[in-house]
């Protein structure tokens, strides 16, 4: 799986940060790293273990050890840290730029930064938002859209209703994220994120009508960037002869990029309002991960009912 970047200039966007020396353009400074680090040891001399490619974080703990030392030492430590040359460096809580560690990022071309603010909240926001920038993704086909705060990412064969289906989902008071195709992001060990590639965000085909665009016929709430895959829903032609779970007692699942969500198929035919049936299977989703499942509610009220004990079947 390739490897992705982002550029130093939408950090400087995102967090309002403030350029104390930049050796060159930061469109030109390539992050890919999503951890930070907190260069305690390193500015103390060691670098065994040391990670460049880390935007380093220069807080309240790091600042005062710095201030402790002599001019002279300051200066040594300050150019020994940037001879590792750093992607870059961020100083939080508006705190003072040492004049040595501006010669030494000039002599070794290291960009530094300053914010407002705190060391931990900046820290964790970094950190979300490069979670996010640099995981790595694939795209399939299918459509993504919020119902009920479950993001329902719905497959099927081309023709099968995907799109139809989104759209009277949207009527309904939901939003679309993605038509035909959908940009997924593994954001972290048991979350995948989904998004619209950029040149197709808000848009909608219809066979027979065309391109439609969602955000201006039916407003800004009814579109959203991006959202978690909590549930896939399958849609398919109706097979006479294919027996659909009736109960629900075993969850099935897709696995996608080694992360496993919730999938379940729905069989497609003249009748069935796919809209009411998706938004039922969200919410019964969420009850599922919140600890209440209504297929063994009932299975086990008719085994006692039987005059059998659930418990022999868990």
């Amino acid at each position: 799986m390739p490897a992705y970047t982002t550029k130093l200039s939408a950090l400087i966007d995102e967090f309002s940060l403030t350029p104390i020396y930049m050796p060159c353009p930061a469109d030109e400074v390539l992050i890919a790293r999503s951890d930070t680090n907190r260069p305690s040891l390193a500015l103390s001399g060691f670098f065994n273990l040391f990670e460049p490619d880390r935007i380093q974080i220069i807080g309240n703990a790091e600042h005062q050890y710095l201030s402790s030392m002599t001019p002279q030492i300051r200066r040594k430590r300050s150019f020994d840290f940037f001879a590792q040359r750093p992607v870059a460096v961020v100083f939080t809580t508006d705190l003072l730029v040492f004049s040595e560690f501006t010669d030494a990022a000039m002599v070794y071309g290291v960009p530094i930064l300053c914010t407002s603010s705190h060391t931990s909240s900046f820290n964790a926001a970094l950190i979300a938002s490069l979670s996010v920038s640099l995981a790595p993704r694939i795209t399939r086909h299918g459509v993504l859209v919020e119902v009920y705060g479950e993001g329902i990412f719905i497959t099927g064969d081309s023709g099968v209703g995907k799109s139809e289906t989104a759209i009277e989902l949207v009527k309904r008071g939901h939003r679309l994220i993605a038509d035909d195709a959908v940009d997924i992001r593994k954001v972290s060990a048991k979350t995948l994120v989904g998004r619209a590639p950029a040149a197709i965000r808000h848009y909608a085909e219809l066979r027979g009508v065309g391109i439609i665009d969602i955000c201006r016929i039916f407003g800004m709430g009814a579109v959203k960037e991006s959202e978690k895959l909590d549930l896939v829903i399958n849609l398919e032609q109706w097979d006479a002869t294919k027996f659909y779970d009736r109960m629900g007692l075993e969850t099935e699942y897709c696995e996608m990029m080694g992360i496993n969500i919730p999938m379940a198929t729905i069989p497609v035919r003249p009748g069935r309002n796919l809209a009411i049936i998706i938004e039922i299977a969200a919410m019964n989703n969420r009850q599922k991960r919140m600890g209440y499942n209504t297929a063994k509610e009932f299975n086990d009220a008719m085994l006692r009912q039987a005059g059998v004990d659930p418990s022999l079947y868990s």
